[in-house]
């Protein structure tokens, strides 16, 4: 999640320096120029995918702010204050993004209810988490839930999938069809599991792969990319997150990219538009509360979740791993801003302008 000026100025962990000037963003703001910006991706997605996404984005929004509500209330705090600044609806609208568009209604009740309450409110809520609650609800079901958590639908038109309201509602709302029938694996997870097909063979054999990373999901990472560009342009954050997690994506998938065989990881263009990397990118890491301050440390940590997205992609266990390594470089950001933290205001380097001695 992204935003530049949280309640407590963002201060957690002491990192901040002087002089202490607060720019014209609030929190509100800045939390609903994100929001607005996840709209093309959330429009690609459901293009391709159908109407899944947008009702997964809607009833995690409404699970998200009930659950900021009510944990608000048990601390006695102004629930309208609280919910006003749209922190808690822009953690359901990430999840809802980022999980499948037919997850059942109780996963995404479990992932959004364990992020808002363990991922934010047992630290003293906005400003004080030191994960990212919307990565650690999406691991909690991913890790619990692999089944549900790896059933994607094809993009529409393949394997009988129409772009019907009413089956997504009695998909994601057990009534009626299951999704299993016309369920199959995202290009990232084929991929993964290819031994013997060299890649122009599968990209023969199977349907999901069309262009360069996958029928839908290069234009879903290109809307967020474009959204991303313009969150920058606006200076909700700052390039070098983005920068340094997409770089070190393309540099991994250079080094790695055994050609066409059948034992390539696929290449740098693959990696960078399948998947979740763009909104990953632009909308996960850039969260400055559970992320680097500096902008040196922004690089640094947006670098080292690129490297861990690969390496897990490539030989971890499963196809993506934006999630996972976005956590674990939550617990290094401490250490990067200690190692990377600017030159405090009117100080001088060390022994500049000291007399020399004898």
């Amino acid at each position: 999640m992204a935003l530049i000026n949280s309640r407590s100025s963002i201060s957690h962990r002491g990192r901040e320096t002087s002089p202490h000037a607060l720019g014209q963003n609030s929190t509100q703001r800045v939390m609903s120029l994100v929001i607005m910006a996840t709209i093309p991706g959330l429009m690609a997605q459901t293009v391709f995918f159908g109407w899944g996404t947008l009702i997964n984005v809607v009833w995690c929004s409404l699970v998200a702010m009930g659950c900021e509500a009510a944990l608000v209330s048990l601390r006695q705090r102004s629930v309208s204050f609280y919910l006003s600044d749209c922190s808690a609806l822009l953690t359901g609208v990430l999840l809802g993004l980022a999980l499948p568009p037919f997850a059942p209604w109780w996963l995404s009740l479990v992932a959004v209810s364990f992020g808002m309450v363990i991922g934010k409110h047992l630290y003293g809520g906005l400003g004080q988490n030191p994960f990212n609650p919307a990565m650690l609800g999406y691991v909690v079901v991913l890790i619990s839930f692999p089944q549900e958590m790896t059933t994607w639908l094809p993009p529409l038109g393949l394997e009988g999938h129409n772009n019907s309201l009413t089956d997504a509602l009695f998909t994601i709302f057990p009534l009626g069809q299951s999704v299993d029938a016309i369920s199959m694996a995202t290009p990232l997870d084929v991929l993964r599991e290819n031994k013997s097909l060299t890649i122009n063979e599968l990209w023969e054999a199977n349907p999901v792969f069309d262009g360069m990373a996958g029928r839908g999901w290069m234009w879903v990472n290109l809307a967020y990319l474009i959204s991303g560009v313009f969150l920058i342009w606006r200076k909700v954050f700052t390039w070098h997150g983005p920068v340094g997690m997409l770089a070190a994506i393309a540099i991994m998938a250079t080094l790695f990219w055994s050609g066409n065989g059948s034992d390539s990881h696929g290449s740098p263009l693959f990696h960078l538009l399948s998947g979740a990397t763009m909104l990953g990118a632009f909308f996960i890491i850039t969260d400055p509360v559970s992320g680097a301050t500096s902008n040196r440390g922004r690089l640094i940590f947006g670098a080292g979740v690129g490297v861990m997205v690969y390496v897990i992609r490539a030989w971890g266990g499963y196809p993506d791993g934006v999630a996972f390594a976005t956590l674990l470089m939550n617990m290094a950001a401490p250490t990067i801003d200690y190692y990377t933290q600017p030159r405090t205001y009117g100080h001088h380097k060390a022994n500049k302008g000291l007399p020399k001695k004898d």
